[in-house]
């Protein structure tokens, strides 16, 4: 008789398993750079000619790690001459003002001052203003 053949596997045959420090530095690495910008922020920061470098990502994305931690929705950050709401369960900067246009904030639940790295107090009020 001429039965179909099927693949027989082979149970010395270990599963394909990947090494669990190789997925946590991964899933590190994506953490430190996932930090997502609206379009309506984008389009505030470039009308005021305002742009961030990637050691103020490092800055903000680490304020948003701390307030995930701490159980944050959507917060105000403070940084340099901006205030940044954000929603910190999406990791996305919604929208973007001067400082000097903050007023009254709703809706949100925590506020973060984040601070320049590697500037004293003297220092940095007189680099605040990002270009």
């Amino acid at each position: 008789m001429n039965q179909p053949s099927y693949p027989i596997p082979n149970p010395l045959q270990k599963p394909i398993v990947q090494d669990k420090k190789e997925f946590q530095s991964v899933l590190s690495e994506k953490k430190l750079n996932d930090l997502k910008i609206s379009n309506h922020a984008q389009k505030r920061l470039e009308q005021r000619g305002l742009h961030l470098e990637e050691n103020d990502y490092t800055q903000l994305n680490s304020a948003v790690d701390e307030l995930e931690e701490k159980g944050s929705k959507n917060s105000l950050l403070l940084y340099k001459d901006l205030a940044l709401i954000a929603s910190i369960h999406n990791r996305t900067i919604i929208t973007a003002l001067d400082r000097d246009e903050v007023d009254t904030i709703t809706n949100i639940d925590s506020t973060k001052f984040v601070k320049t790295q590697g500037l004293d107090r003297k220092e940095a009020s007189s680099t605040d203003r990002l270009m």
